[in-house]
C-alpha cells in the first residue's frame, strides 16, 4: 500500500511538470502562451460541455481522461508545434520514449490504463479518440481566433496548414469542424492567415 502510494505521489509531482511546458498559442487575451496543463484542463472542459456534438455516442468521462493524459509526454519529448515540420518528424519516437517512463512511474494497473488511453489516443480510430482530436484541434483555433491571430501571424502560417491540421476534424464532430471551417476562411480573409 504504501509503495502503491509513494509511486502514485510521484507521478503526480511529475505532472507539475506540464505546467513549465509553454505551447505556441496564446490565451484568449493575447497576454501570454498557455501551457500544457491549461490546455488540458481547457479540453477537459470542452468535451464536458461540447459532447453532445459528438459524431458518435462517446463516453464523457473517458474522453476526458483521455484529454487530461494526451499531453503528459510532453514532459520529456517537449511540445511540438503543430507546424514545425522538423519536429513532426521525431515526434512519435520521442514521444513513446517519454510514454514509457512516464506512465512507468505509476503503479502496475493505472501504468497499464494511462498508457491505454494515450495509446487510444494516438490511434485515432474510437468515437473517444476522435473526439478527443477535434477538440485538440479546435481549442488553439479557438484561441487564435480570440487573440486576433496572434501566434498565426507571428509563425507566417498559411490557411492550408490549419485546413490540412483539421483534415480529420470532421471524423469526430461534423459540426464542430463547420466551426473550424469558419474561424480559418474568416482569418485567411482578414489576413492573419496567409493565401
Amino acid at each position: 500500500m504504501q509503495d502503491r502510494l509513494e509511486k502514485q505521489l510521484e507521478f503526480i509531482l511529475e505532472l507539475d511538470k506540464m505546467k513549465q511546458i509553454v505551447r505556441q498559442t496564446y490565451l484568449a487575451d493575447a497576454s501570454r502562451k498557455e501551457n500544457d496543463a491549461e490546455h488540458s484542463w481547457h479540453m477537459a472542459v470542452m468535451c464536458m460541455l461540447l459532447s453532445e456534438y459528438s459524431n458518435e455516442d462517446i463516453d464523457v468521462l473517458k474522453t476526458m481522461s483521455m484529454l487530461l493524459v494526451h499531453d503528459v509526454v510532453e514532459i520529456d519529448a517537449g511540445d511540438t508545434y503543430a507546424y514545425d515540420n522538423v519536429s513532426n518528424s521525431t515526434k512519435r519516437e520521442r514521444e513513446e520514449k517519454a510514454a514509457n517512463r512516464l506512465f512507468g512511474l505509476l503503479p502496475e494497473d493505472q501504468s497499464k490504463r494511462m498508457r491505454e488511453l494515450w495509446d487510444e489516443f494516438e490511434e485515432w480510430n474510437t468515437p473517444e479518440a476522435k473526439f478527443a482530436h477535434t477538440l485538440d484541434n479546435i481549442q488553439p483555433l479557438l484561441l487564435n481566433d480570440a487573440s486576433g491571430g496572434r501566434s498565426w501571424r507571428e509563425h507566417g502560417i498559411r490557411g492550408e496548414q490549419p485546413l490540412k491540421r483539421n483534415k480529420r476534424t470532421g471524423e469526430g464532430s461534423e459540426v464542430l469542424y463547420q466551426k473550424v471551417r469558419e474561424i480559418i476562411d474568416k482569418h485567411i480573409e482578414i489576413g492573419n492567415l496567409k493565401k
